[in-house]
C-alpha cells in the first residue's frame, strides 16, 4: 500500500507543481489585458475570457519595445526615459539596481550565471555548486591580492535565494555541465545527477 503511494505521489506531484507555476505565470501575464480599453477586452468581445490572450498580449508589448528601443528615436527616448527615473529619488535606487542586475543577467554578452563551479563552503573540505557572476569590483581588488571569482551560492530546493560570495579562483572547480543541469542538481537536493561528460578541457584544480 504504501509503496503504491509513494508511486502515485511521484507521478502527480511533479505535475501538479508544473501545471501550477504555469497557471500562475499565465494568469500573471494575462494581466496586460488590463492596458486594453474595457469594450476590446476578450469577456466583452466575446462573452467570455480566453486564457492565455494575455500572454499573446505580453510577448507583442515586449517584441515592439524591443523594436522601437533599437531604432534611433527609441534609443533617444529610452535615454530621456532613464534620465526621468534617474531624478526620482527612491525610484533611482530600485530603478538602477535591477536595471544593472538585468542587463548583466540578460544580455547575450554578459558572463553572469553562464559558469557552474564547485567551491568550499561553508567551510573548508566541504563543497557545494555555485555559479560565477563575474570579478569582484576594482575598490575590493585593491585590498586583496589574489585573483577573485565572485560567485553565487544558491540555496536547496530554493535556488533564488542565496549567498554572494568572493573566493580565490584557484580554489573553484569548473564544471562540465550547464547551467541548467547544474540548477536541476541543486534543486533536486542532489537526486538528479547531470550525465558525466568527462573533464572539461579548461578544469580549474585546487592550488
Amino acid at each position: 500500500m504504501r509503496k503504491y503511494l509513494i508511486t502515485g505521489l511521484l507521478i502527480w506531484v511533479p505535475l501538479v507543481i508544473t501545471l501550477w507555476v504555469l497557471n500562475l505565470i499565465v494568469t500573471t501575464m494575462d494581466q496586460s489585458l488590463q492596458l486594453l480599453p474595457a469594450q476590446w477586452h476578450p469577456h466583452n468581445l466575446l462573452g467570455r475570457d480566453i486564457p492565455g490572450l494575455g500572454v499573446v498580449l505580453t510577448v507583442v508589448i515586449v517584441l515592439v519595445t524591443g523594436l522601437l528601443a533599437r531604432n534611433f528615436i527609441g534609443e533617444h527616448l529610452l535615454v530621456y526615459w532613464e534620465g526621468l527615473l534617474g531624478r526620482i529619488p527612491i525610484v533611482r535606487s530600485i530603478y538602477s539596481s535591477v536595471k544593472q542586475v538585468s542587463d548583466t543577467i540578460l544580455s547575450p554578452n554578459g558572463q553572469a550565471f553562464r559558469r557552474a563551479l564547485l567551491v568550499q563552503y561553508p567551510r573548508s573540505g566541504v563543497w557545494t555548486i555555485a555559479f560565477q557572476t563575474g570579478t569582484p569590483a576594482d575598490e575590493v581588488r585593491r585590498h586583496i591580492v589574489l585573483d577573485m571569482v565572485s560567485v553565487y551560492v544558491p540555496t536547496t530546493p530554493n535556488p533564488t535565494s542565496g549567498f554572494f560570495l568572493m573566493v580565490p579562483r584557484a580554489e573553484t572547480i569548473e564544471l562540465n555541465m550547464s547551467v541548467d543541469e547544474a540548477l536541476k542538481y541543486v534543486v533536486s537536493m542532489g537526486v538528479v545527477a547531470p550525465a558525466d561528460r568527462g573533464a572539461p578541457s579548461a578544469t580549474r584544480e585546487k592550488q
